[in-house]
């Protein structure tokens, strides 16, 4: 089992950096624009880097959530290609906001369909198993024999 869900763990062990990454940088930003905690407004270039980090946090369990639900029962390798795709857009989104408002959003964009990807993989995967494992039908072994 473990050997199936390697790259699962892998892909979350990247998340929790990137999450770290992002941590990171809010508190150079705090440094460099003189912004002391509690407080979280300051100069835009500061808003933008907060808020990226913020949005990012927000979202994290729910990736997480759906990159295991995935994996699990559907595909551990390309739930973990899925998962490496949607840290991708969100070091770009990440990236893309701290530059501009408008810098985040072709990101946001690419990392929300492979989000909603993931979803549908988890979807799948829970109802097929469910069929499988409670009412005793395997739908894909009846599609694969009414195909061939």
């Amino acid at each position: 089992m473990l050997d199936e869900v390697v790259g699962l763990g892998a892909v979350t062990m990247l998340g929790v950096l990137e999450q770290a990454y992002f941590s990171l940088q809010v508190i150079h930003a705090r440094r460099k624009y003189k912004v002391s905690p509690p407080s979280t407004s300051g100069p835009p270039e500061f808003e933008r880097i907060f808020r990226a980090q913020a949005n990012c946090s927000e979202y994290f369990p729910i990736f997480i959530t759906i990159l295991w639900t995935s994996g699990v029962f559907f595909s551990p390798g390309l739930s973990s290609v899925c998962g490496l795709l949607y840290l991708y857009g969100r070091l770009r989104y990440f990236w893309g906001y701290a530059e501009s408002a408008q810098g985040r959003l072709a990101p946001l964009y690419f990392s929300a369909k492979v989000l909603w990807v993931l979803i549908g993989f988890s979807a799948v995967g829970v109802f097929l198993t469910f069929c499988r494992v409670y009412l005793d039908v395997d739908l894909l072994q009846q599609l694969g024999s009414a195909l061939f």
